[in-house]
């Protein structure tokens, strides 16, 4: 599947049309993660927003300086990194390959200048953010009453 492809089927950037999709397929970078490599960790500043185009991510809570756990994975065609897009630009999570995984990785800084020079675009991005966030609060809020029905 082409970049282009990837961008059209993604969960962020799905509301994009054609041009849209050109002008934000530019401004990324395919970038290969080996499986056990560290995107990004908890509580710190995030530069990069990832569309994962083919792998596996976890999605990692950080509880302590040696405990890790994995709250959901992302897979193709998911975002991770969105938090590189909306003030304090700081991870909510640690995420972590779990294979081999090929990313089109975003500079946050670049998306959200999208504002100046792009306001319509910067705004679809911004809907499509959302939508990701709206997604992950869901999964969240499903396996937590999954945990709680058990008790």
């Amino acid at each position: 599947m082409d970049r282009i492809e990837v961008l059209r089927k993604s969960d962020v950037f799905h509301y994009l049309d054609d041009a849209e999709l050109k002008e934000v397929d530019n401004m990324c970078t395919v970038e290969v993660i080996d499986a056990g490599t560290i995107l990004f960790k908890q509580n710190r500043e995030l530069e990069k927003l990832y569309v994962i185009q083919e792998g596996c991510v976890a999605i990692q809570l950080e509880l302590g300086p040696t405990d890790r756990r994995q709250m959901q994975s992302a897979g193709a065609l998911e975002c991770v990194g969105w938090e590189a897009t909306i003030p304090p630009f700081r991870a909510m999570t640690t995420a972590q390959a779990l294979e081999k995984t090929t990313v089109l990785s975003f500079n946050g800084r670049a998306l959200r200048n999208l504002y100046y020079t792009n306001p319509g675009l910067c705004c679809a991005c911004a809907g499509g953010v959302a939508y990701v966030i709206s997604q992950r609060l869901k999964a969240a809020f499903t396996q937590l009453m999954g945990v709680a029905h058990q008790y």
